[in-house]
């Protein structure tokens, strides 16, 4: 056999042994053998303190597997999945949470578990430019939302006492409140563009499904200003006096607009 351009087997070996030596001489050396589980742990938290979350997660992946089955490592998926969340990777943290319940569902931490899914599932929604454009979560997709309040709901349910459960009841009733907005965002978009039956069914869907949001007295609003477009004033009537009832001092009765403040009413956080 013919080897190319005169190369001789014994050269073509010397260059591939060269390379081979190159390479491994380049392959970057594991700084963390021989430490300890502690160790390691100490320097993913300080890491992260830091601000450097790429590092400090792969610490703790680092610690998953050498601490594995102890009580460390489950310590470890969880102080992963935080750390994925300051990240800004949100479908990270939400795996690693998704992983650790199905691994541990009897967990003395699920409680947390449930709390940290809810909660990067609630700011994923808000989200920063939103905040910065003075945006709401009613008038995003609603499907993060949603999900926030069930992993809320389970852990409110299957752990009344922890210490978590306060402020994820007080998350669950601003979400209720922003899906009911959600609605009325909607209901409005139609009523501003002569869609008359769109927005009187999206503003009762508000009624309906939702009680005691402050979004429902808009809801009523539109309802009546629709019927009335659509010349139908037993039913404008109908709505207003349920209107009155509930809403007795209501600036939307005088034909008026209610003004949003400066900050929105659901901003509690």
């Amino acid at each position: 056999m013919k080897l190319s351009r005169g190369l001789s087997a014994p050269s073509l070996a010397a260059i591939a042994l060269a390379a081979l030596l190159q390479a491994c001489s380049t392959t970057p050396v594991d700084e963390t053998i021989g430490w300890s589980p502690n160790r390691l742990y100490s320097e993913a938290i300080d890491e992260r303190d830091a601000g450097n979350f790429e590092r400090a997660v792969t610490l703790f992946e680092k610690l998953e597997g050498r601490a594995a089955g102890t009580p460390l490592a489950q310590q470890a998926q969880l102080d992963k999945a935080y750390t994925q969340y300051r990240g800004d990777q949100p479908a990270q943290a939400l795996a690693t949470l998704d992983r650790f319940m199905r691994l541990h569902p009897a967990s003395p931490a699920l409680d947390y578990a449930l709390y940290l899914k809810g909660l990067v599932n609630f700011n994923d929604n808000l989200g920063l430019f939103g905040a910065l454009a003075r945006q709401d979560l009613s008038e995003r997709d609603q499907k993060a939302a949603k999900e926030s309040f069930e992993s809320f709901r389970e852990l409110s349910t299957r752990f009344p006492e922890s210490r978590y459960t306060p402020d994820a009841v007080a998350r669950m009733r601003y979400i209720v409140n922003s899906l009911a907005q959600y609605e009325v965002h909607v209901a409005r978009y139609y009523f501003t563009r002569g869609a008359y039956v769109a927005a009187i069914n999206r503003a009762q869907s508000a009624l309906t499904d939702y009680t005691d949001a402050p979004a429902l007295e808009e809801a009523l609003s539109l309802i009546i200003r629709s019927y009335d477009a659509l010349g139908m004033p037993q039913l404008r009537d109908d709505a207003e006096r349920v209107m009155r009832a509930s809403y007795p001092d209501s600036e939307y009765l005088n034909g008026g607009v209610k003004k949003r403040s400066g900050d929105p009413w659901w901003k509690i956080w």
